[in-house]
């Protein structure tokens, strides 16, 4: 199914990444964040069950979605008041949707993949996952072997299917200033919609305006059709964010506002409400269990693995410090992850254009997923 793999690395290994505009392969304390040594060999039935895996759970969570909205369950997830209406509105008129990322773990000993999470809304590692572990296969395999990765072709292709509902001429693109990994993904992607015909501008989150009708760039000109890098649950608490369901435009967010449900963790556990006993997912609560004593406690918005615990027997193995848990937490069956001498792995399976696309694998010296797991390519053999 996967197997580690290991390589001689290209003594220049670094300068290449560098010349293809991938900077952030190592972190500030010379960690390694990009594993160029070493990959996971799949096979070709596995990368088939990934792509059934994926497509199915995306149909779950559009009745979830659809779930969630027609009961107003809003509360269970937090959200806010304001943002509710248009939250059904980009629901009920198709607002278009680019993207999201499953994370999955691998139970070797049942042979079932389980999902952990949904990263819906602002997913990264597209750009390592779409190019760069593209070309270090080339690099080092040439084309004797493949890889589950059609992520180029199909963000351009969605961008081209997107590019009919754009309500304007420009589609700007915004992210945080000064975080060069969000910067890369997020020129990655605007590059592709440049392929697809769509005229763009860049704009920093901090620099949109608001005229009193519309939301503005810094040449005055009206946002149409935006393209965030930047969470929803941060979104909605920046000052401009009242003004969204007041525009006069009615922009178009991309990732629309109804991803808010998908990206939150509380979707896990209306999914085992609506599918219980499903075989691809872990059991989930929004209480903690008392039938239940391996599992783990997840903060509903928690990024990076923040403010994660994970309890065996009851009792708390590990844990990750963070800002997240004021606003409530699910509590999921532990799940059986992937572990080679070299770390703990989680699969990330793209959905673009509502279809699977391409996987990346994550490995972990603990059992929490953080910022700081490491990339690790793939191919099949």
């Amino acid at each position: 199914m996967m197997q580690l793999k290991k390589i001689t690395p290209d003594i220049n290994w670094k300068d290449r990444l560098e010349k293809n505009g991938f900077g952030y392969h190592t972190d500030e304390n010379n960690r390694t964040y990009w594993v160029e040594d070493y990959y996971y060999s799949i096979s070709e039935s596995f990368a088939d069950e990934i792509y059934r895996a994926t497509s199915d759970l995306w149909d779950m969570c559009l009745q979830a979605v659809e779930f969630v909205i027609t009961n107003k369950l809003y509360d269970q997830f937090q959200i806010p008041l304001f943002i509710q209406q248009h939250i059904e509105q980009s629901w009920e008129n198709d607002v278009p949707s680019l993207y999201g990322r499953f994370d999955f773990a691998y139970d070797e000993r049942k042979k079932q993949l389980k999902v952990l999470e949904f990263n819906a809304d602002t997913p990264t590692s597209l750009y390592e996952t779409g190019v760069v572990q593209w070309m270090w296969m080339e690099n080092y395999f040439g084309t004797a072997v493949d890889q589950f990765n059609s992520v180029h072709d199909r963000l351009i292709q969605s961008w081209k299917d997107i590019h009919p509902y754009l309500k304007g001429n420009v589609l700007h693109f915004s992210c945080m200033r000064e975080t060069l990994e969000d910067l890369t993904n997020i020129e990655y992607i605007r590059d592709c919609a440049i392929q697809a015909g769509i005229n763009t501008k860049l704009i920093y989150i901090d620099d949109i305006g608001w005229n009193g009708e519309n939301f503005t760039d810094l040449e005055e000109e009206p946002i149409t059709d935006l393209f965030k890098l930047y969470p929803w649950e941060w979104l909605v608490y920046e000052q401009f964010a009242l003004h969204i369901p007041n525009d006069m435009v009615q922009a178009n967010w991309i990732e629309p506002s109804w991803k808010m449900i998908l990206s939150n963790k509380a979707i896990m556990a209306i999914l085992w409400k609506l599918f219980p006993n499903h075989p691809l997912l872990l059991e989930t609560y929004f209480e903690e269990p008392k039938e239940m004593v391996d599992y783990v406690k997840k903060p509903l918005l928690s990024r990076e693995g923040a403010n994660v615990t994970v309890y065996k027997a009851g009792k708390i193995v590990e844990a990750t410090a963070g800002e997240y848990g004021e606003e409530g937490y699910i509590c999921q069956e532990l799940a059986q992850l992937h572990k080679e001498d070299t770390g703990f792995s989680v699969i990330g399976s793209w959905v673009i254009g509502q279809e699977p696309c391409g996987i990346t694998f994550r490995e972990s010296d603990k059992m929490i997923t953080t910022d700081k797991s490491r990339f690790v390519p793939h191919i099949i053999e």
